[in-house]
C-alpha cells in the first residue's frame, strides 16, 4: 500500500500540469468563441481539452487509495474539527476519484452502458462536498490564528481601565468602521504570515466554482471556470515545487 502511494504521488505534478493545460484550453476556447474564430480552430481546441481530460483521468486511477490512506491518518488528529473536516473530506475525494475512474472506464469502452452524465454529476457532487469541507478547515484554521494574533496584540497593549478582558470581548464597539478596519488588518496580517493557508484558501475558492457551475447550482460560464481551474492548478503546482507551501496536516 505504501509503495503504491509513493508511486502515485510521483504522478501528481504531471496531472497538475495537464490540468493547467486543460483549463487553459477551456479559457482559450471561450476566448476564441467570443472573438469569432473559425469553427475548425475551436473544434481543435475542444478536442485537445477532451484528450487532456481523459489523460488526467488515467493519471488519477490510484488516487482513491491515496485519499483513503489520508483519511486513515487524519482520523487520529487531536483537534475534533480538523479531524472531522479532513477525514470526511478525504473520503469524499476517494468517492470522487472512484466515480472518475468509472467515467474513464466508460469512455475507454472497458465498461458498457455507463451513463456518462449521471456519473459525471455524481462525481462533481463528491468533489463539491470535499471542497466545502476543505474550505471549512481553512476558515477554522484562519479563525484560530486570528484569535491567537489578537491575544498577542492585546498582551502587548496596555489594559483598559473601564473594561475587563471578559466584558471587552462582548462589548459593542463604539466605532463599527474602526472595528471592521481592525479585523481586516488582522486578517491581512495572519494571511501574510501564513502563506500555506493563504494559498490553500485561494486554491479551494477557485476550485469551488467548477462543481458549482457543472452542477448548475451557480452557473458562471466557461470562461470563468477556465480561469478558476487554471489559477488553482498553478497554485497546486506551486505547492509541489515548494513543499513548505503545502498546508499541513
Amino acid at each position: 500500500m505504501d509503495s503504491w502511494v509513493r508511486f502515485n504521488s510521483q504522478s501528481q505534478a504531471k496531472e497538475k500540469i495537464i490540468r493547467a493545460a486543460q483549463y487553459a484550453c477551456t479559457l482559450l476556447g471561450y476566448t476564441l468563441h467570443k472573438g469569432g474564430a473559425g469553427a475548425q480552430l475551436r473544434r481543435t481546441v475542444s478536442q485537445l481539452e477532451a484528450h487532456m481530460s481523459l489523460t488526467r483521468k488515467l493519471l488519477r486511477l490510484g488516487n482513491s487509495v491515496e485519499a483513503i490512506e489520508s483519511a486513515k491518518r487524519a482520523i487520529h488528529l487531536s483537534d475534533s474539527i480538523l479531524r472531522l473536516c479532513l477525514t470526511v473530506g478525504h473520503l469524499n475525494r476517494a468517492m470522487y476519484f472512484a466515480c472518475d475512474n468509472v467515467l474513464w472506464a466508460g469512455k475507454m469502452g472497458l465498461l458498457c452502458k455507463v451513463d456518462q452524465r449521471k456519473w459525471s454529476q455524481r462525481s462533481f457532487k463528491y468533489y463539491l462536498f470535499a471542497l466545502i469541507l476543505n474550505l471549512t478547515r481553512d476558515v477554522y484554521e484562519l479563525h484560530l490564528l486570528m484569535e491567537r494574533e489578537a491575544r498577542r496584540g492585546a498582551a502587548k497593549s496596555p489594559p483598559s481601565r473601564d473594561s475587563s478582558p471578559c466584558t471587552a470581548a462582548w462589548a459593542v464597539p463604539p466605532d463599527p468602521s474602526a472595528w471592521l478596519r481592525g479585523r481586516l488588518s488582522l486578517l491581512a496580517t495572519v494571511l501574510h504570515n501564513n502563506p500555506p493557508l493563504l494559498l490553500d484558501l485561494l486554491k479551494n475558492t477557485c476550485d469551488l466554482f467548477i462543481p458549482l457551475d457543472r452542477l448548475a447550482i451557480y452557473p458562471t460560464g466557461t470562461g470563468f471556470v477556465g480561469a478558476c481551474g487554471l489559477a488553482s492548478s498553478l497554485l497546486a503546482l506551486l505547492t509541489i515545487v515548494h513543499p513548505w507551501l503545502k498546508l499541513k496536516p
